[in-house]
């Protein structure tokens, strides 16, 4: 089960015991995620790959996601089951910005890094995703960001598996409301 689902699971048992409580979504790169959980904004912060934690208490989830390569259906390489760093060379790439700053994926791609074409950065997927359905590039991505059924998307993931940790974290000090409370004790069970 995906982190997604088991958070959604988690919401929907907190609604039938609690019908009173409201969920406010909030989604970003680490940056956006750490400025409201600073501001007091958010209760929790969920944070994938390398991310800087040291002023948040925070848990790394028994979940992870994987690295790779989101591309059309026609693109030579979705005949392929994984892309290697040899593969990424030849590609336009449309690069997530935390990766590149966080220094996530040199390790990975060794030399090969030194030829990236990189097209744009960016911090969310939404509009890369019509950006790579509309040919100006591939995208790389973590698995559970886009939904390719019934679209012309294909992800593969990257060969050697690159994993990104997935982390909850809160701000170091804060008590939790109540509700944020009940919310943190049902997660945990369901993970």
């Amino acid at each position: 089960m995906t982190l997604r689902r088991v958070l959604v699971k988690t919401m929907k048992e907190m609604q039938a015991q609690y019908p009173a409580v409201r969920y406010h979504l909030y989604s970003g790169n680490d940056e956006d995620v750490s400025e409201r959980l600073d501001k007091g904004l958010v209760d929790f912060g969920l944070f994938v790959g390398n991310t800087n934690l040291e002023k948040y208490d925070y848990i790394k989830l028994p979940v992870f996601d994987t690295w790779g390569v989101l591309m059309r259906n026609d693109h030579p390489l979705a005949a392929k089951n994984s892309v290697t760093p040899r593969d990424m060379v030849d590609l336009t790439l449309l690069c997530p910005r935390q990766p590149l700053e966080n220094n996530e994926l040199s390790g990975w791609m060794g030399n090969y890094g030194k030829n990236l074409r990189i097209r744009s950065t960016h911090n969310l997927m939404r509009n890369v995703t019509i950006m790579v359905e509309e040919g100006l590039g591939c995208a790389i991505s973590i698995s559970d960001l886009v939904n390719t059924n019934g679209t012309n998307l294909v992800f593969r993931p990257f060969e050697p598996l690159l994993k990104a940790d997935i982390v909850l974290a809160k701000k170091k000090y804060r008590a939790f409301s109540k509700a944020a409370e009940k919310f943190f004790e049902s997660l945990q069970k369901n993970l």
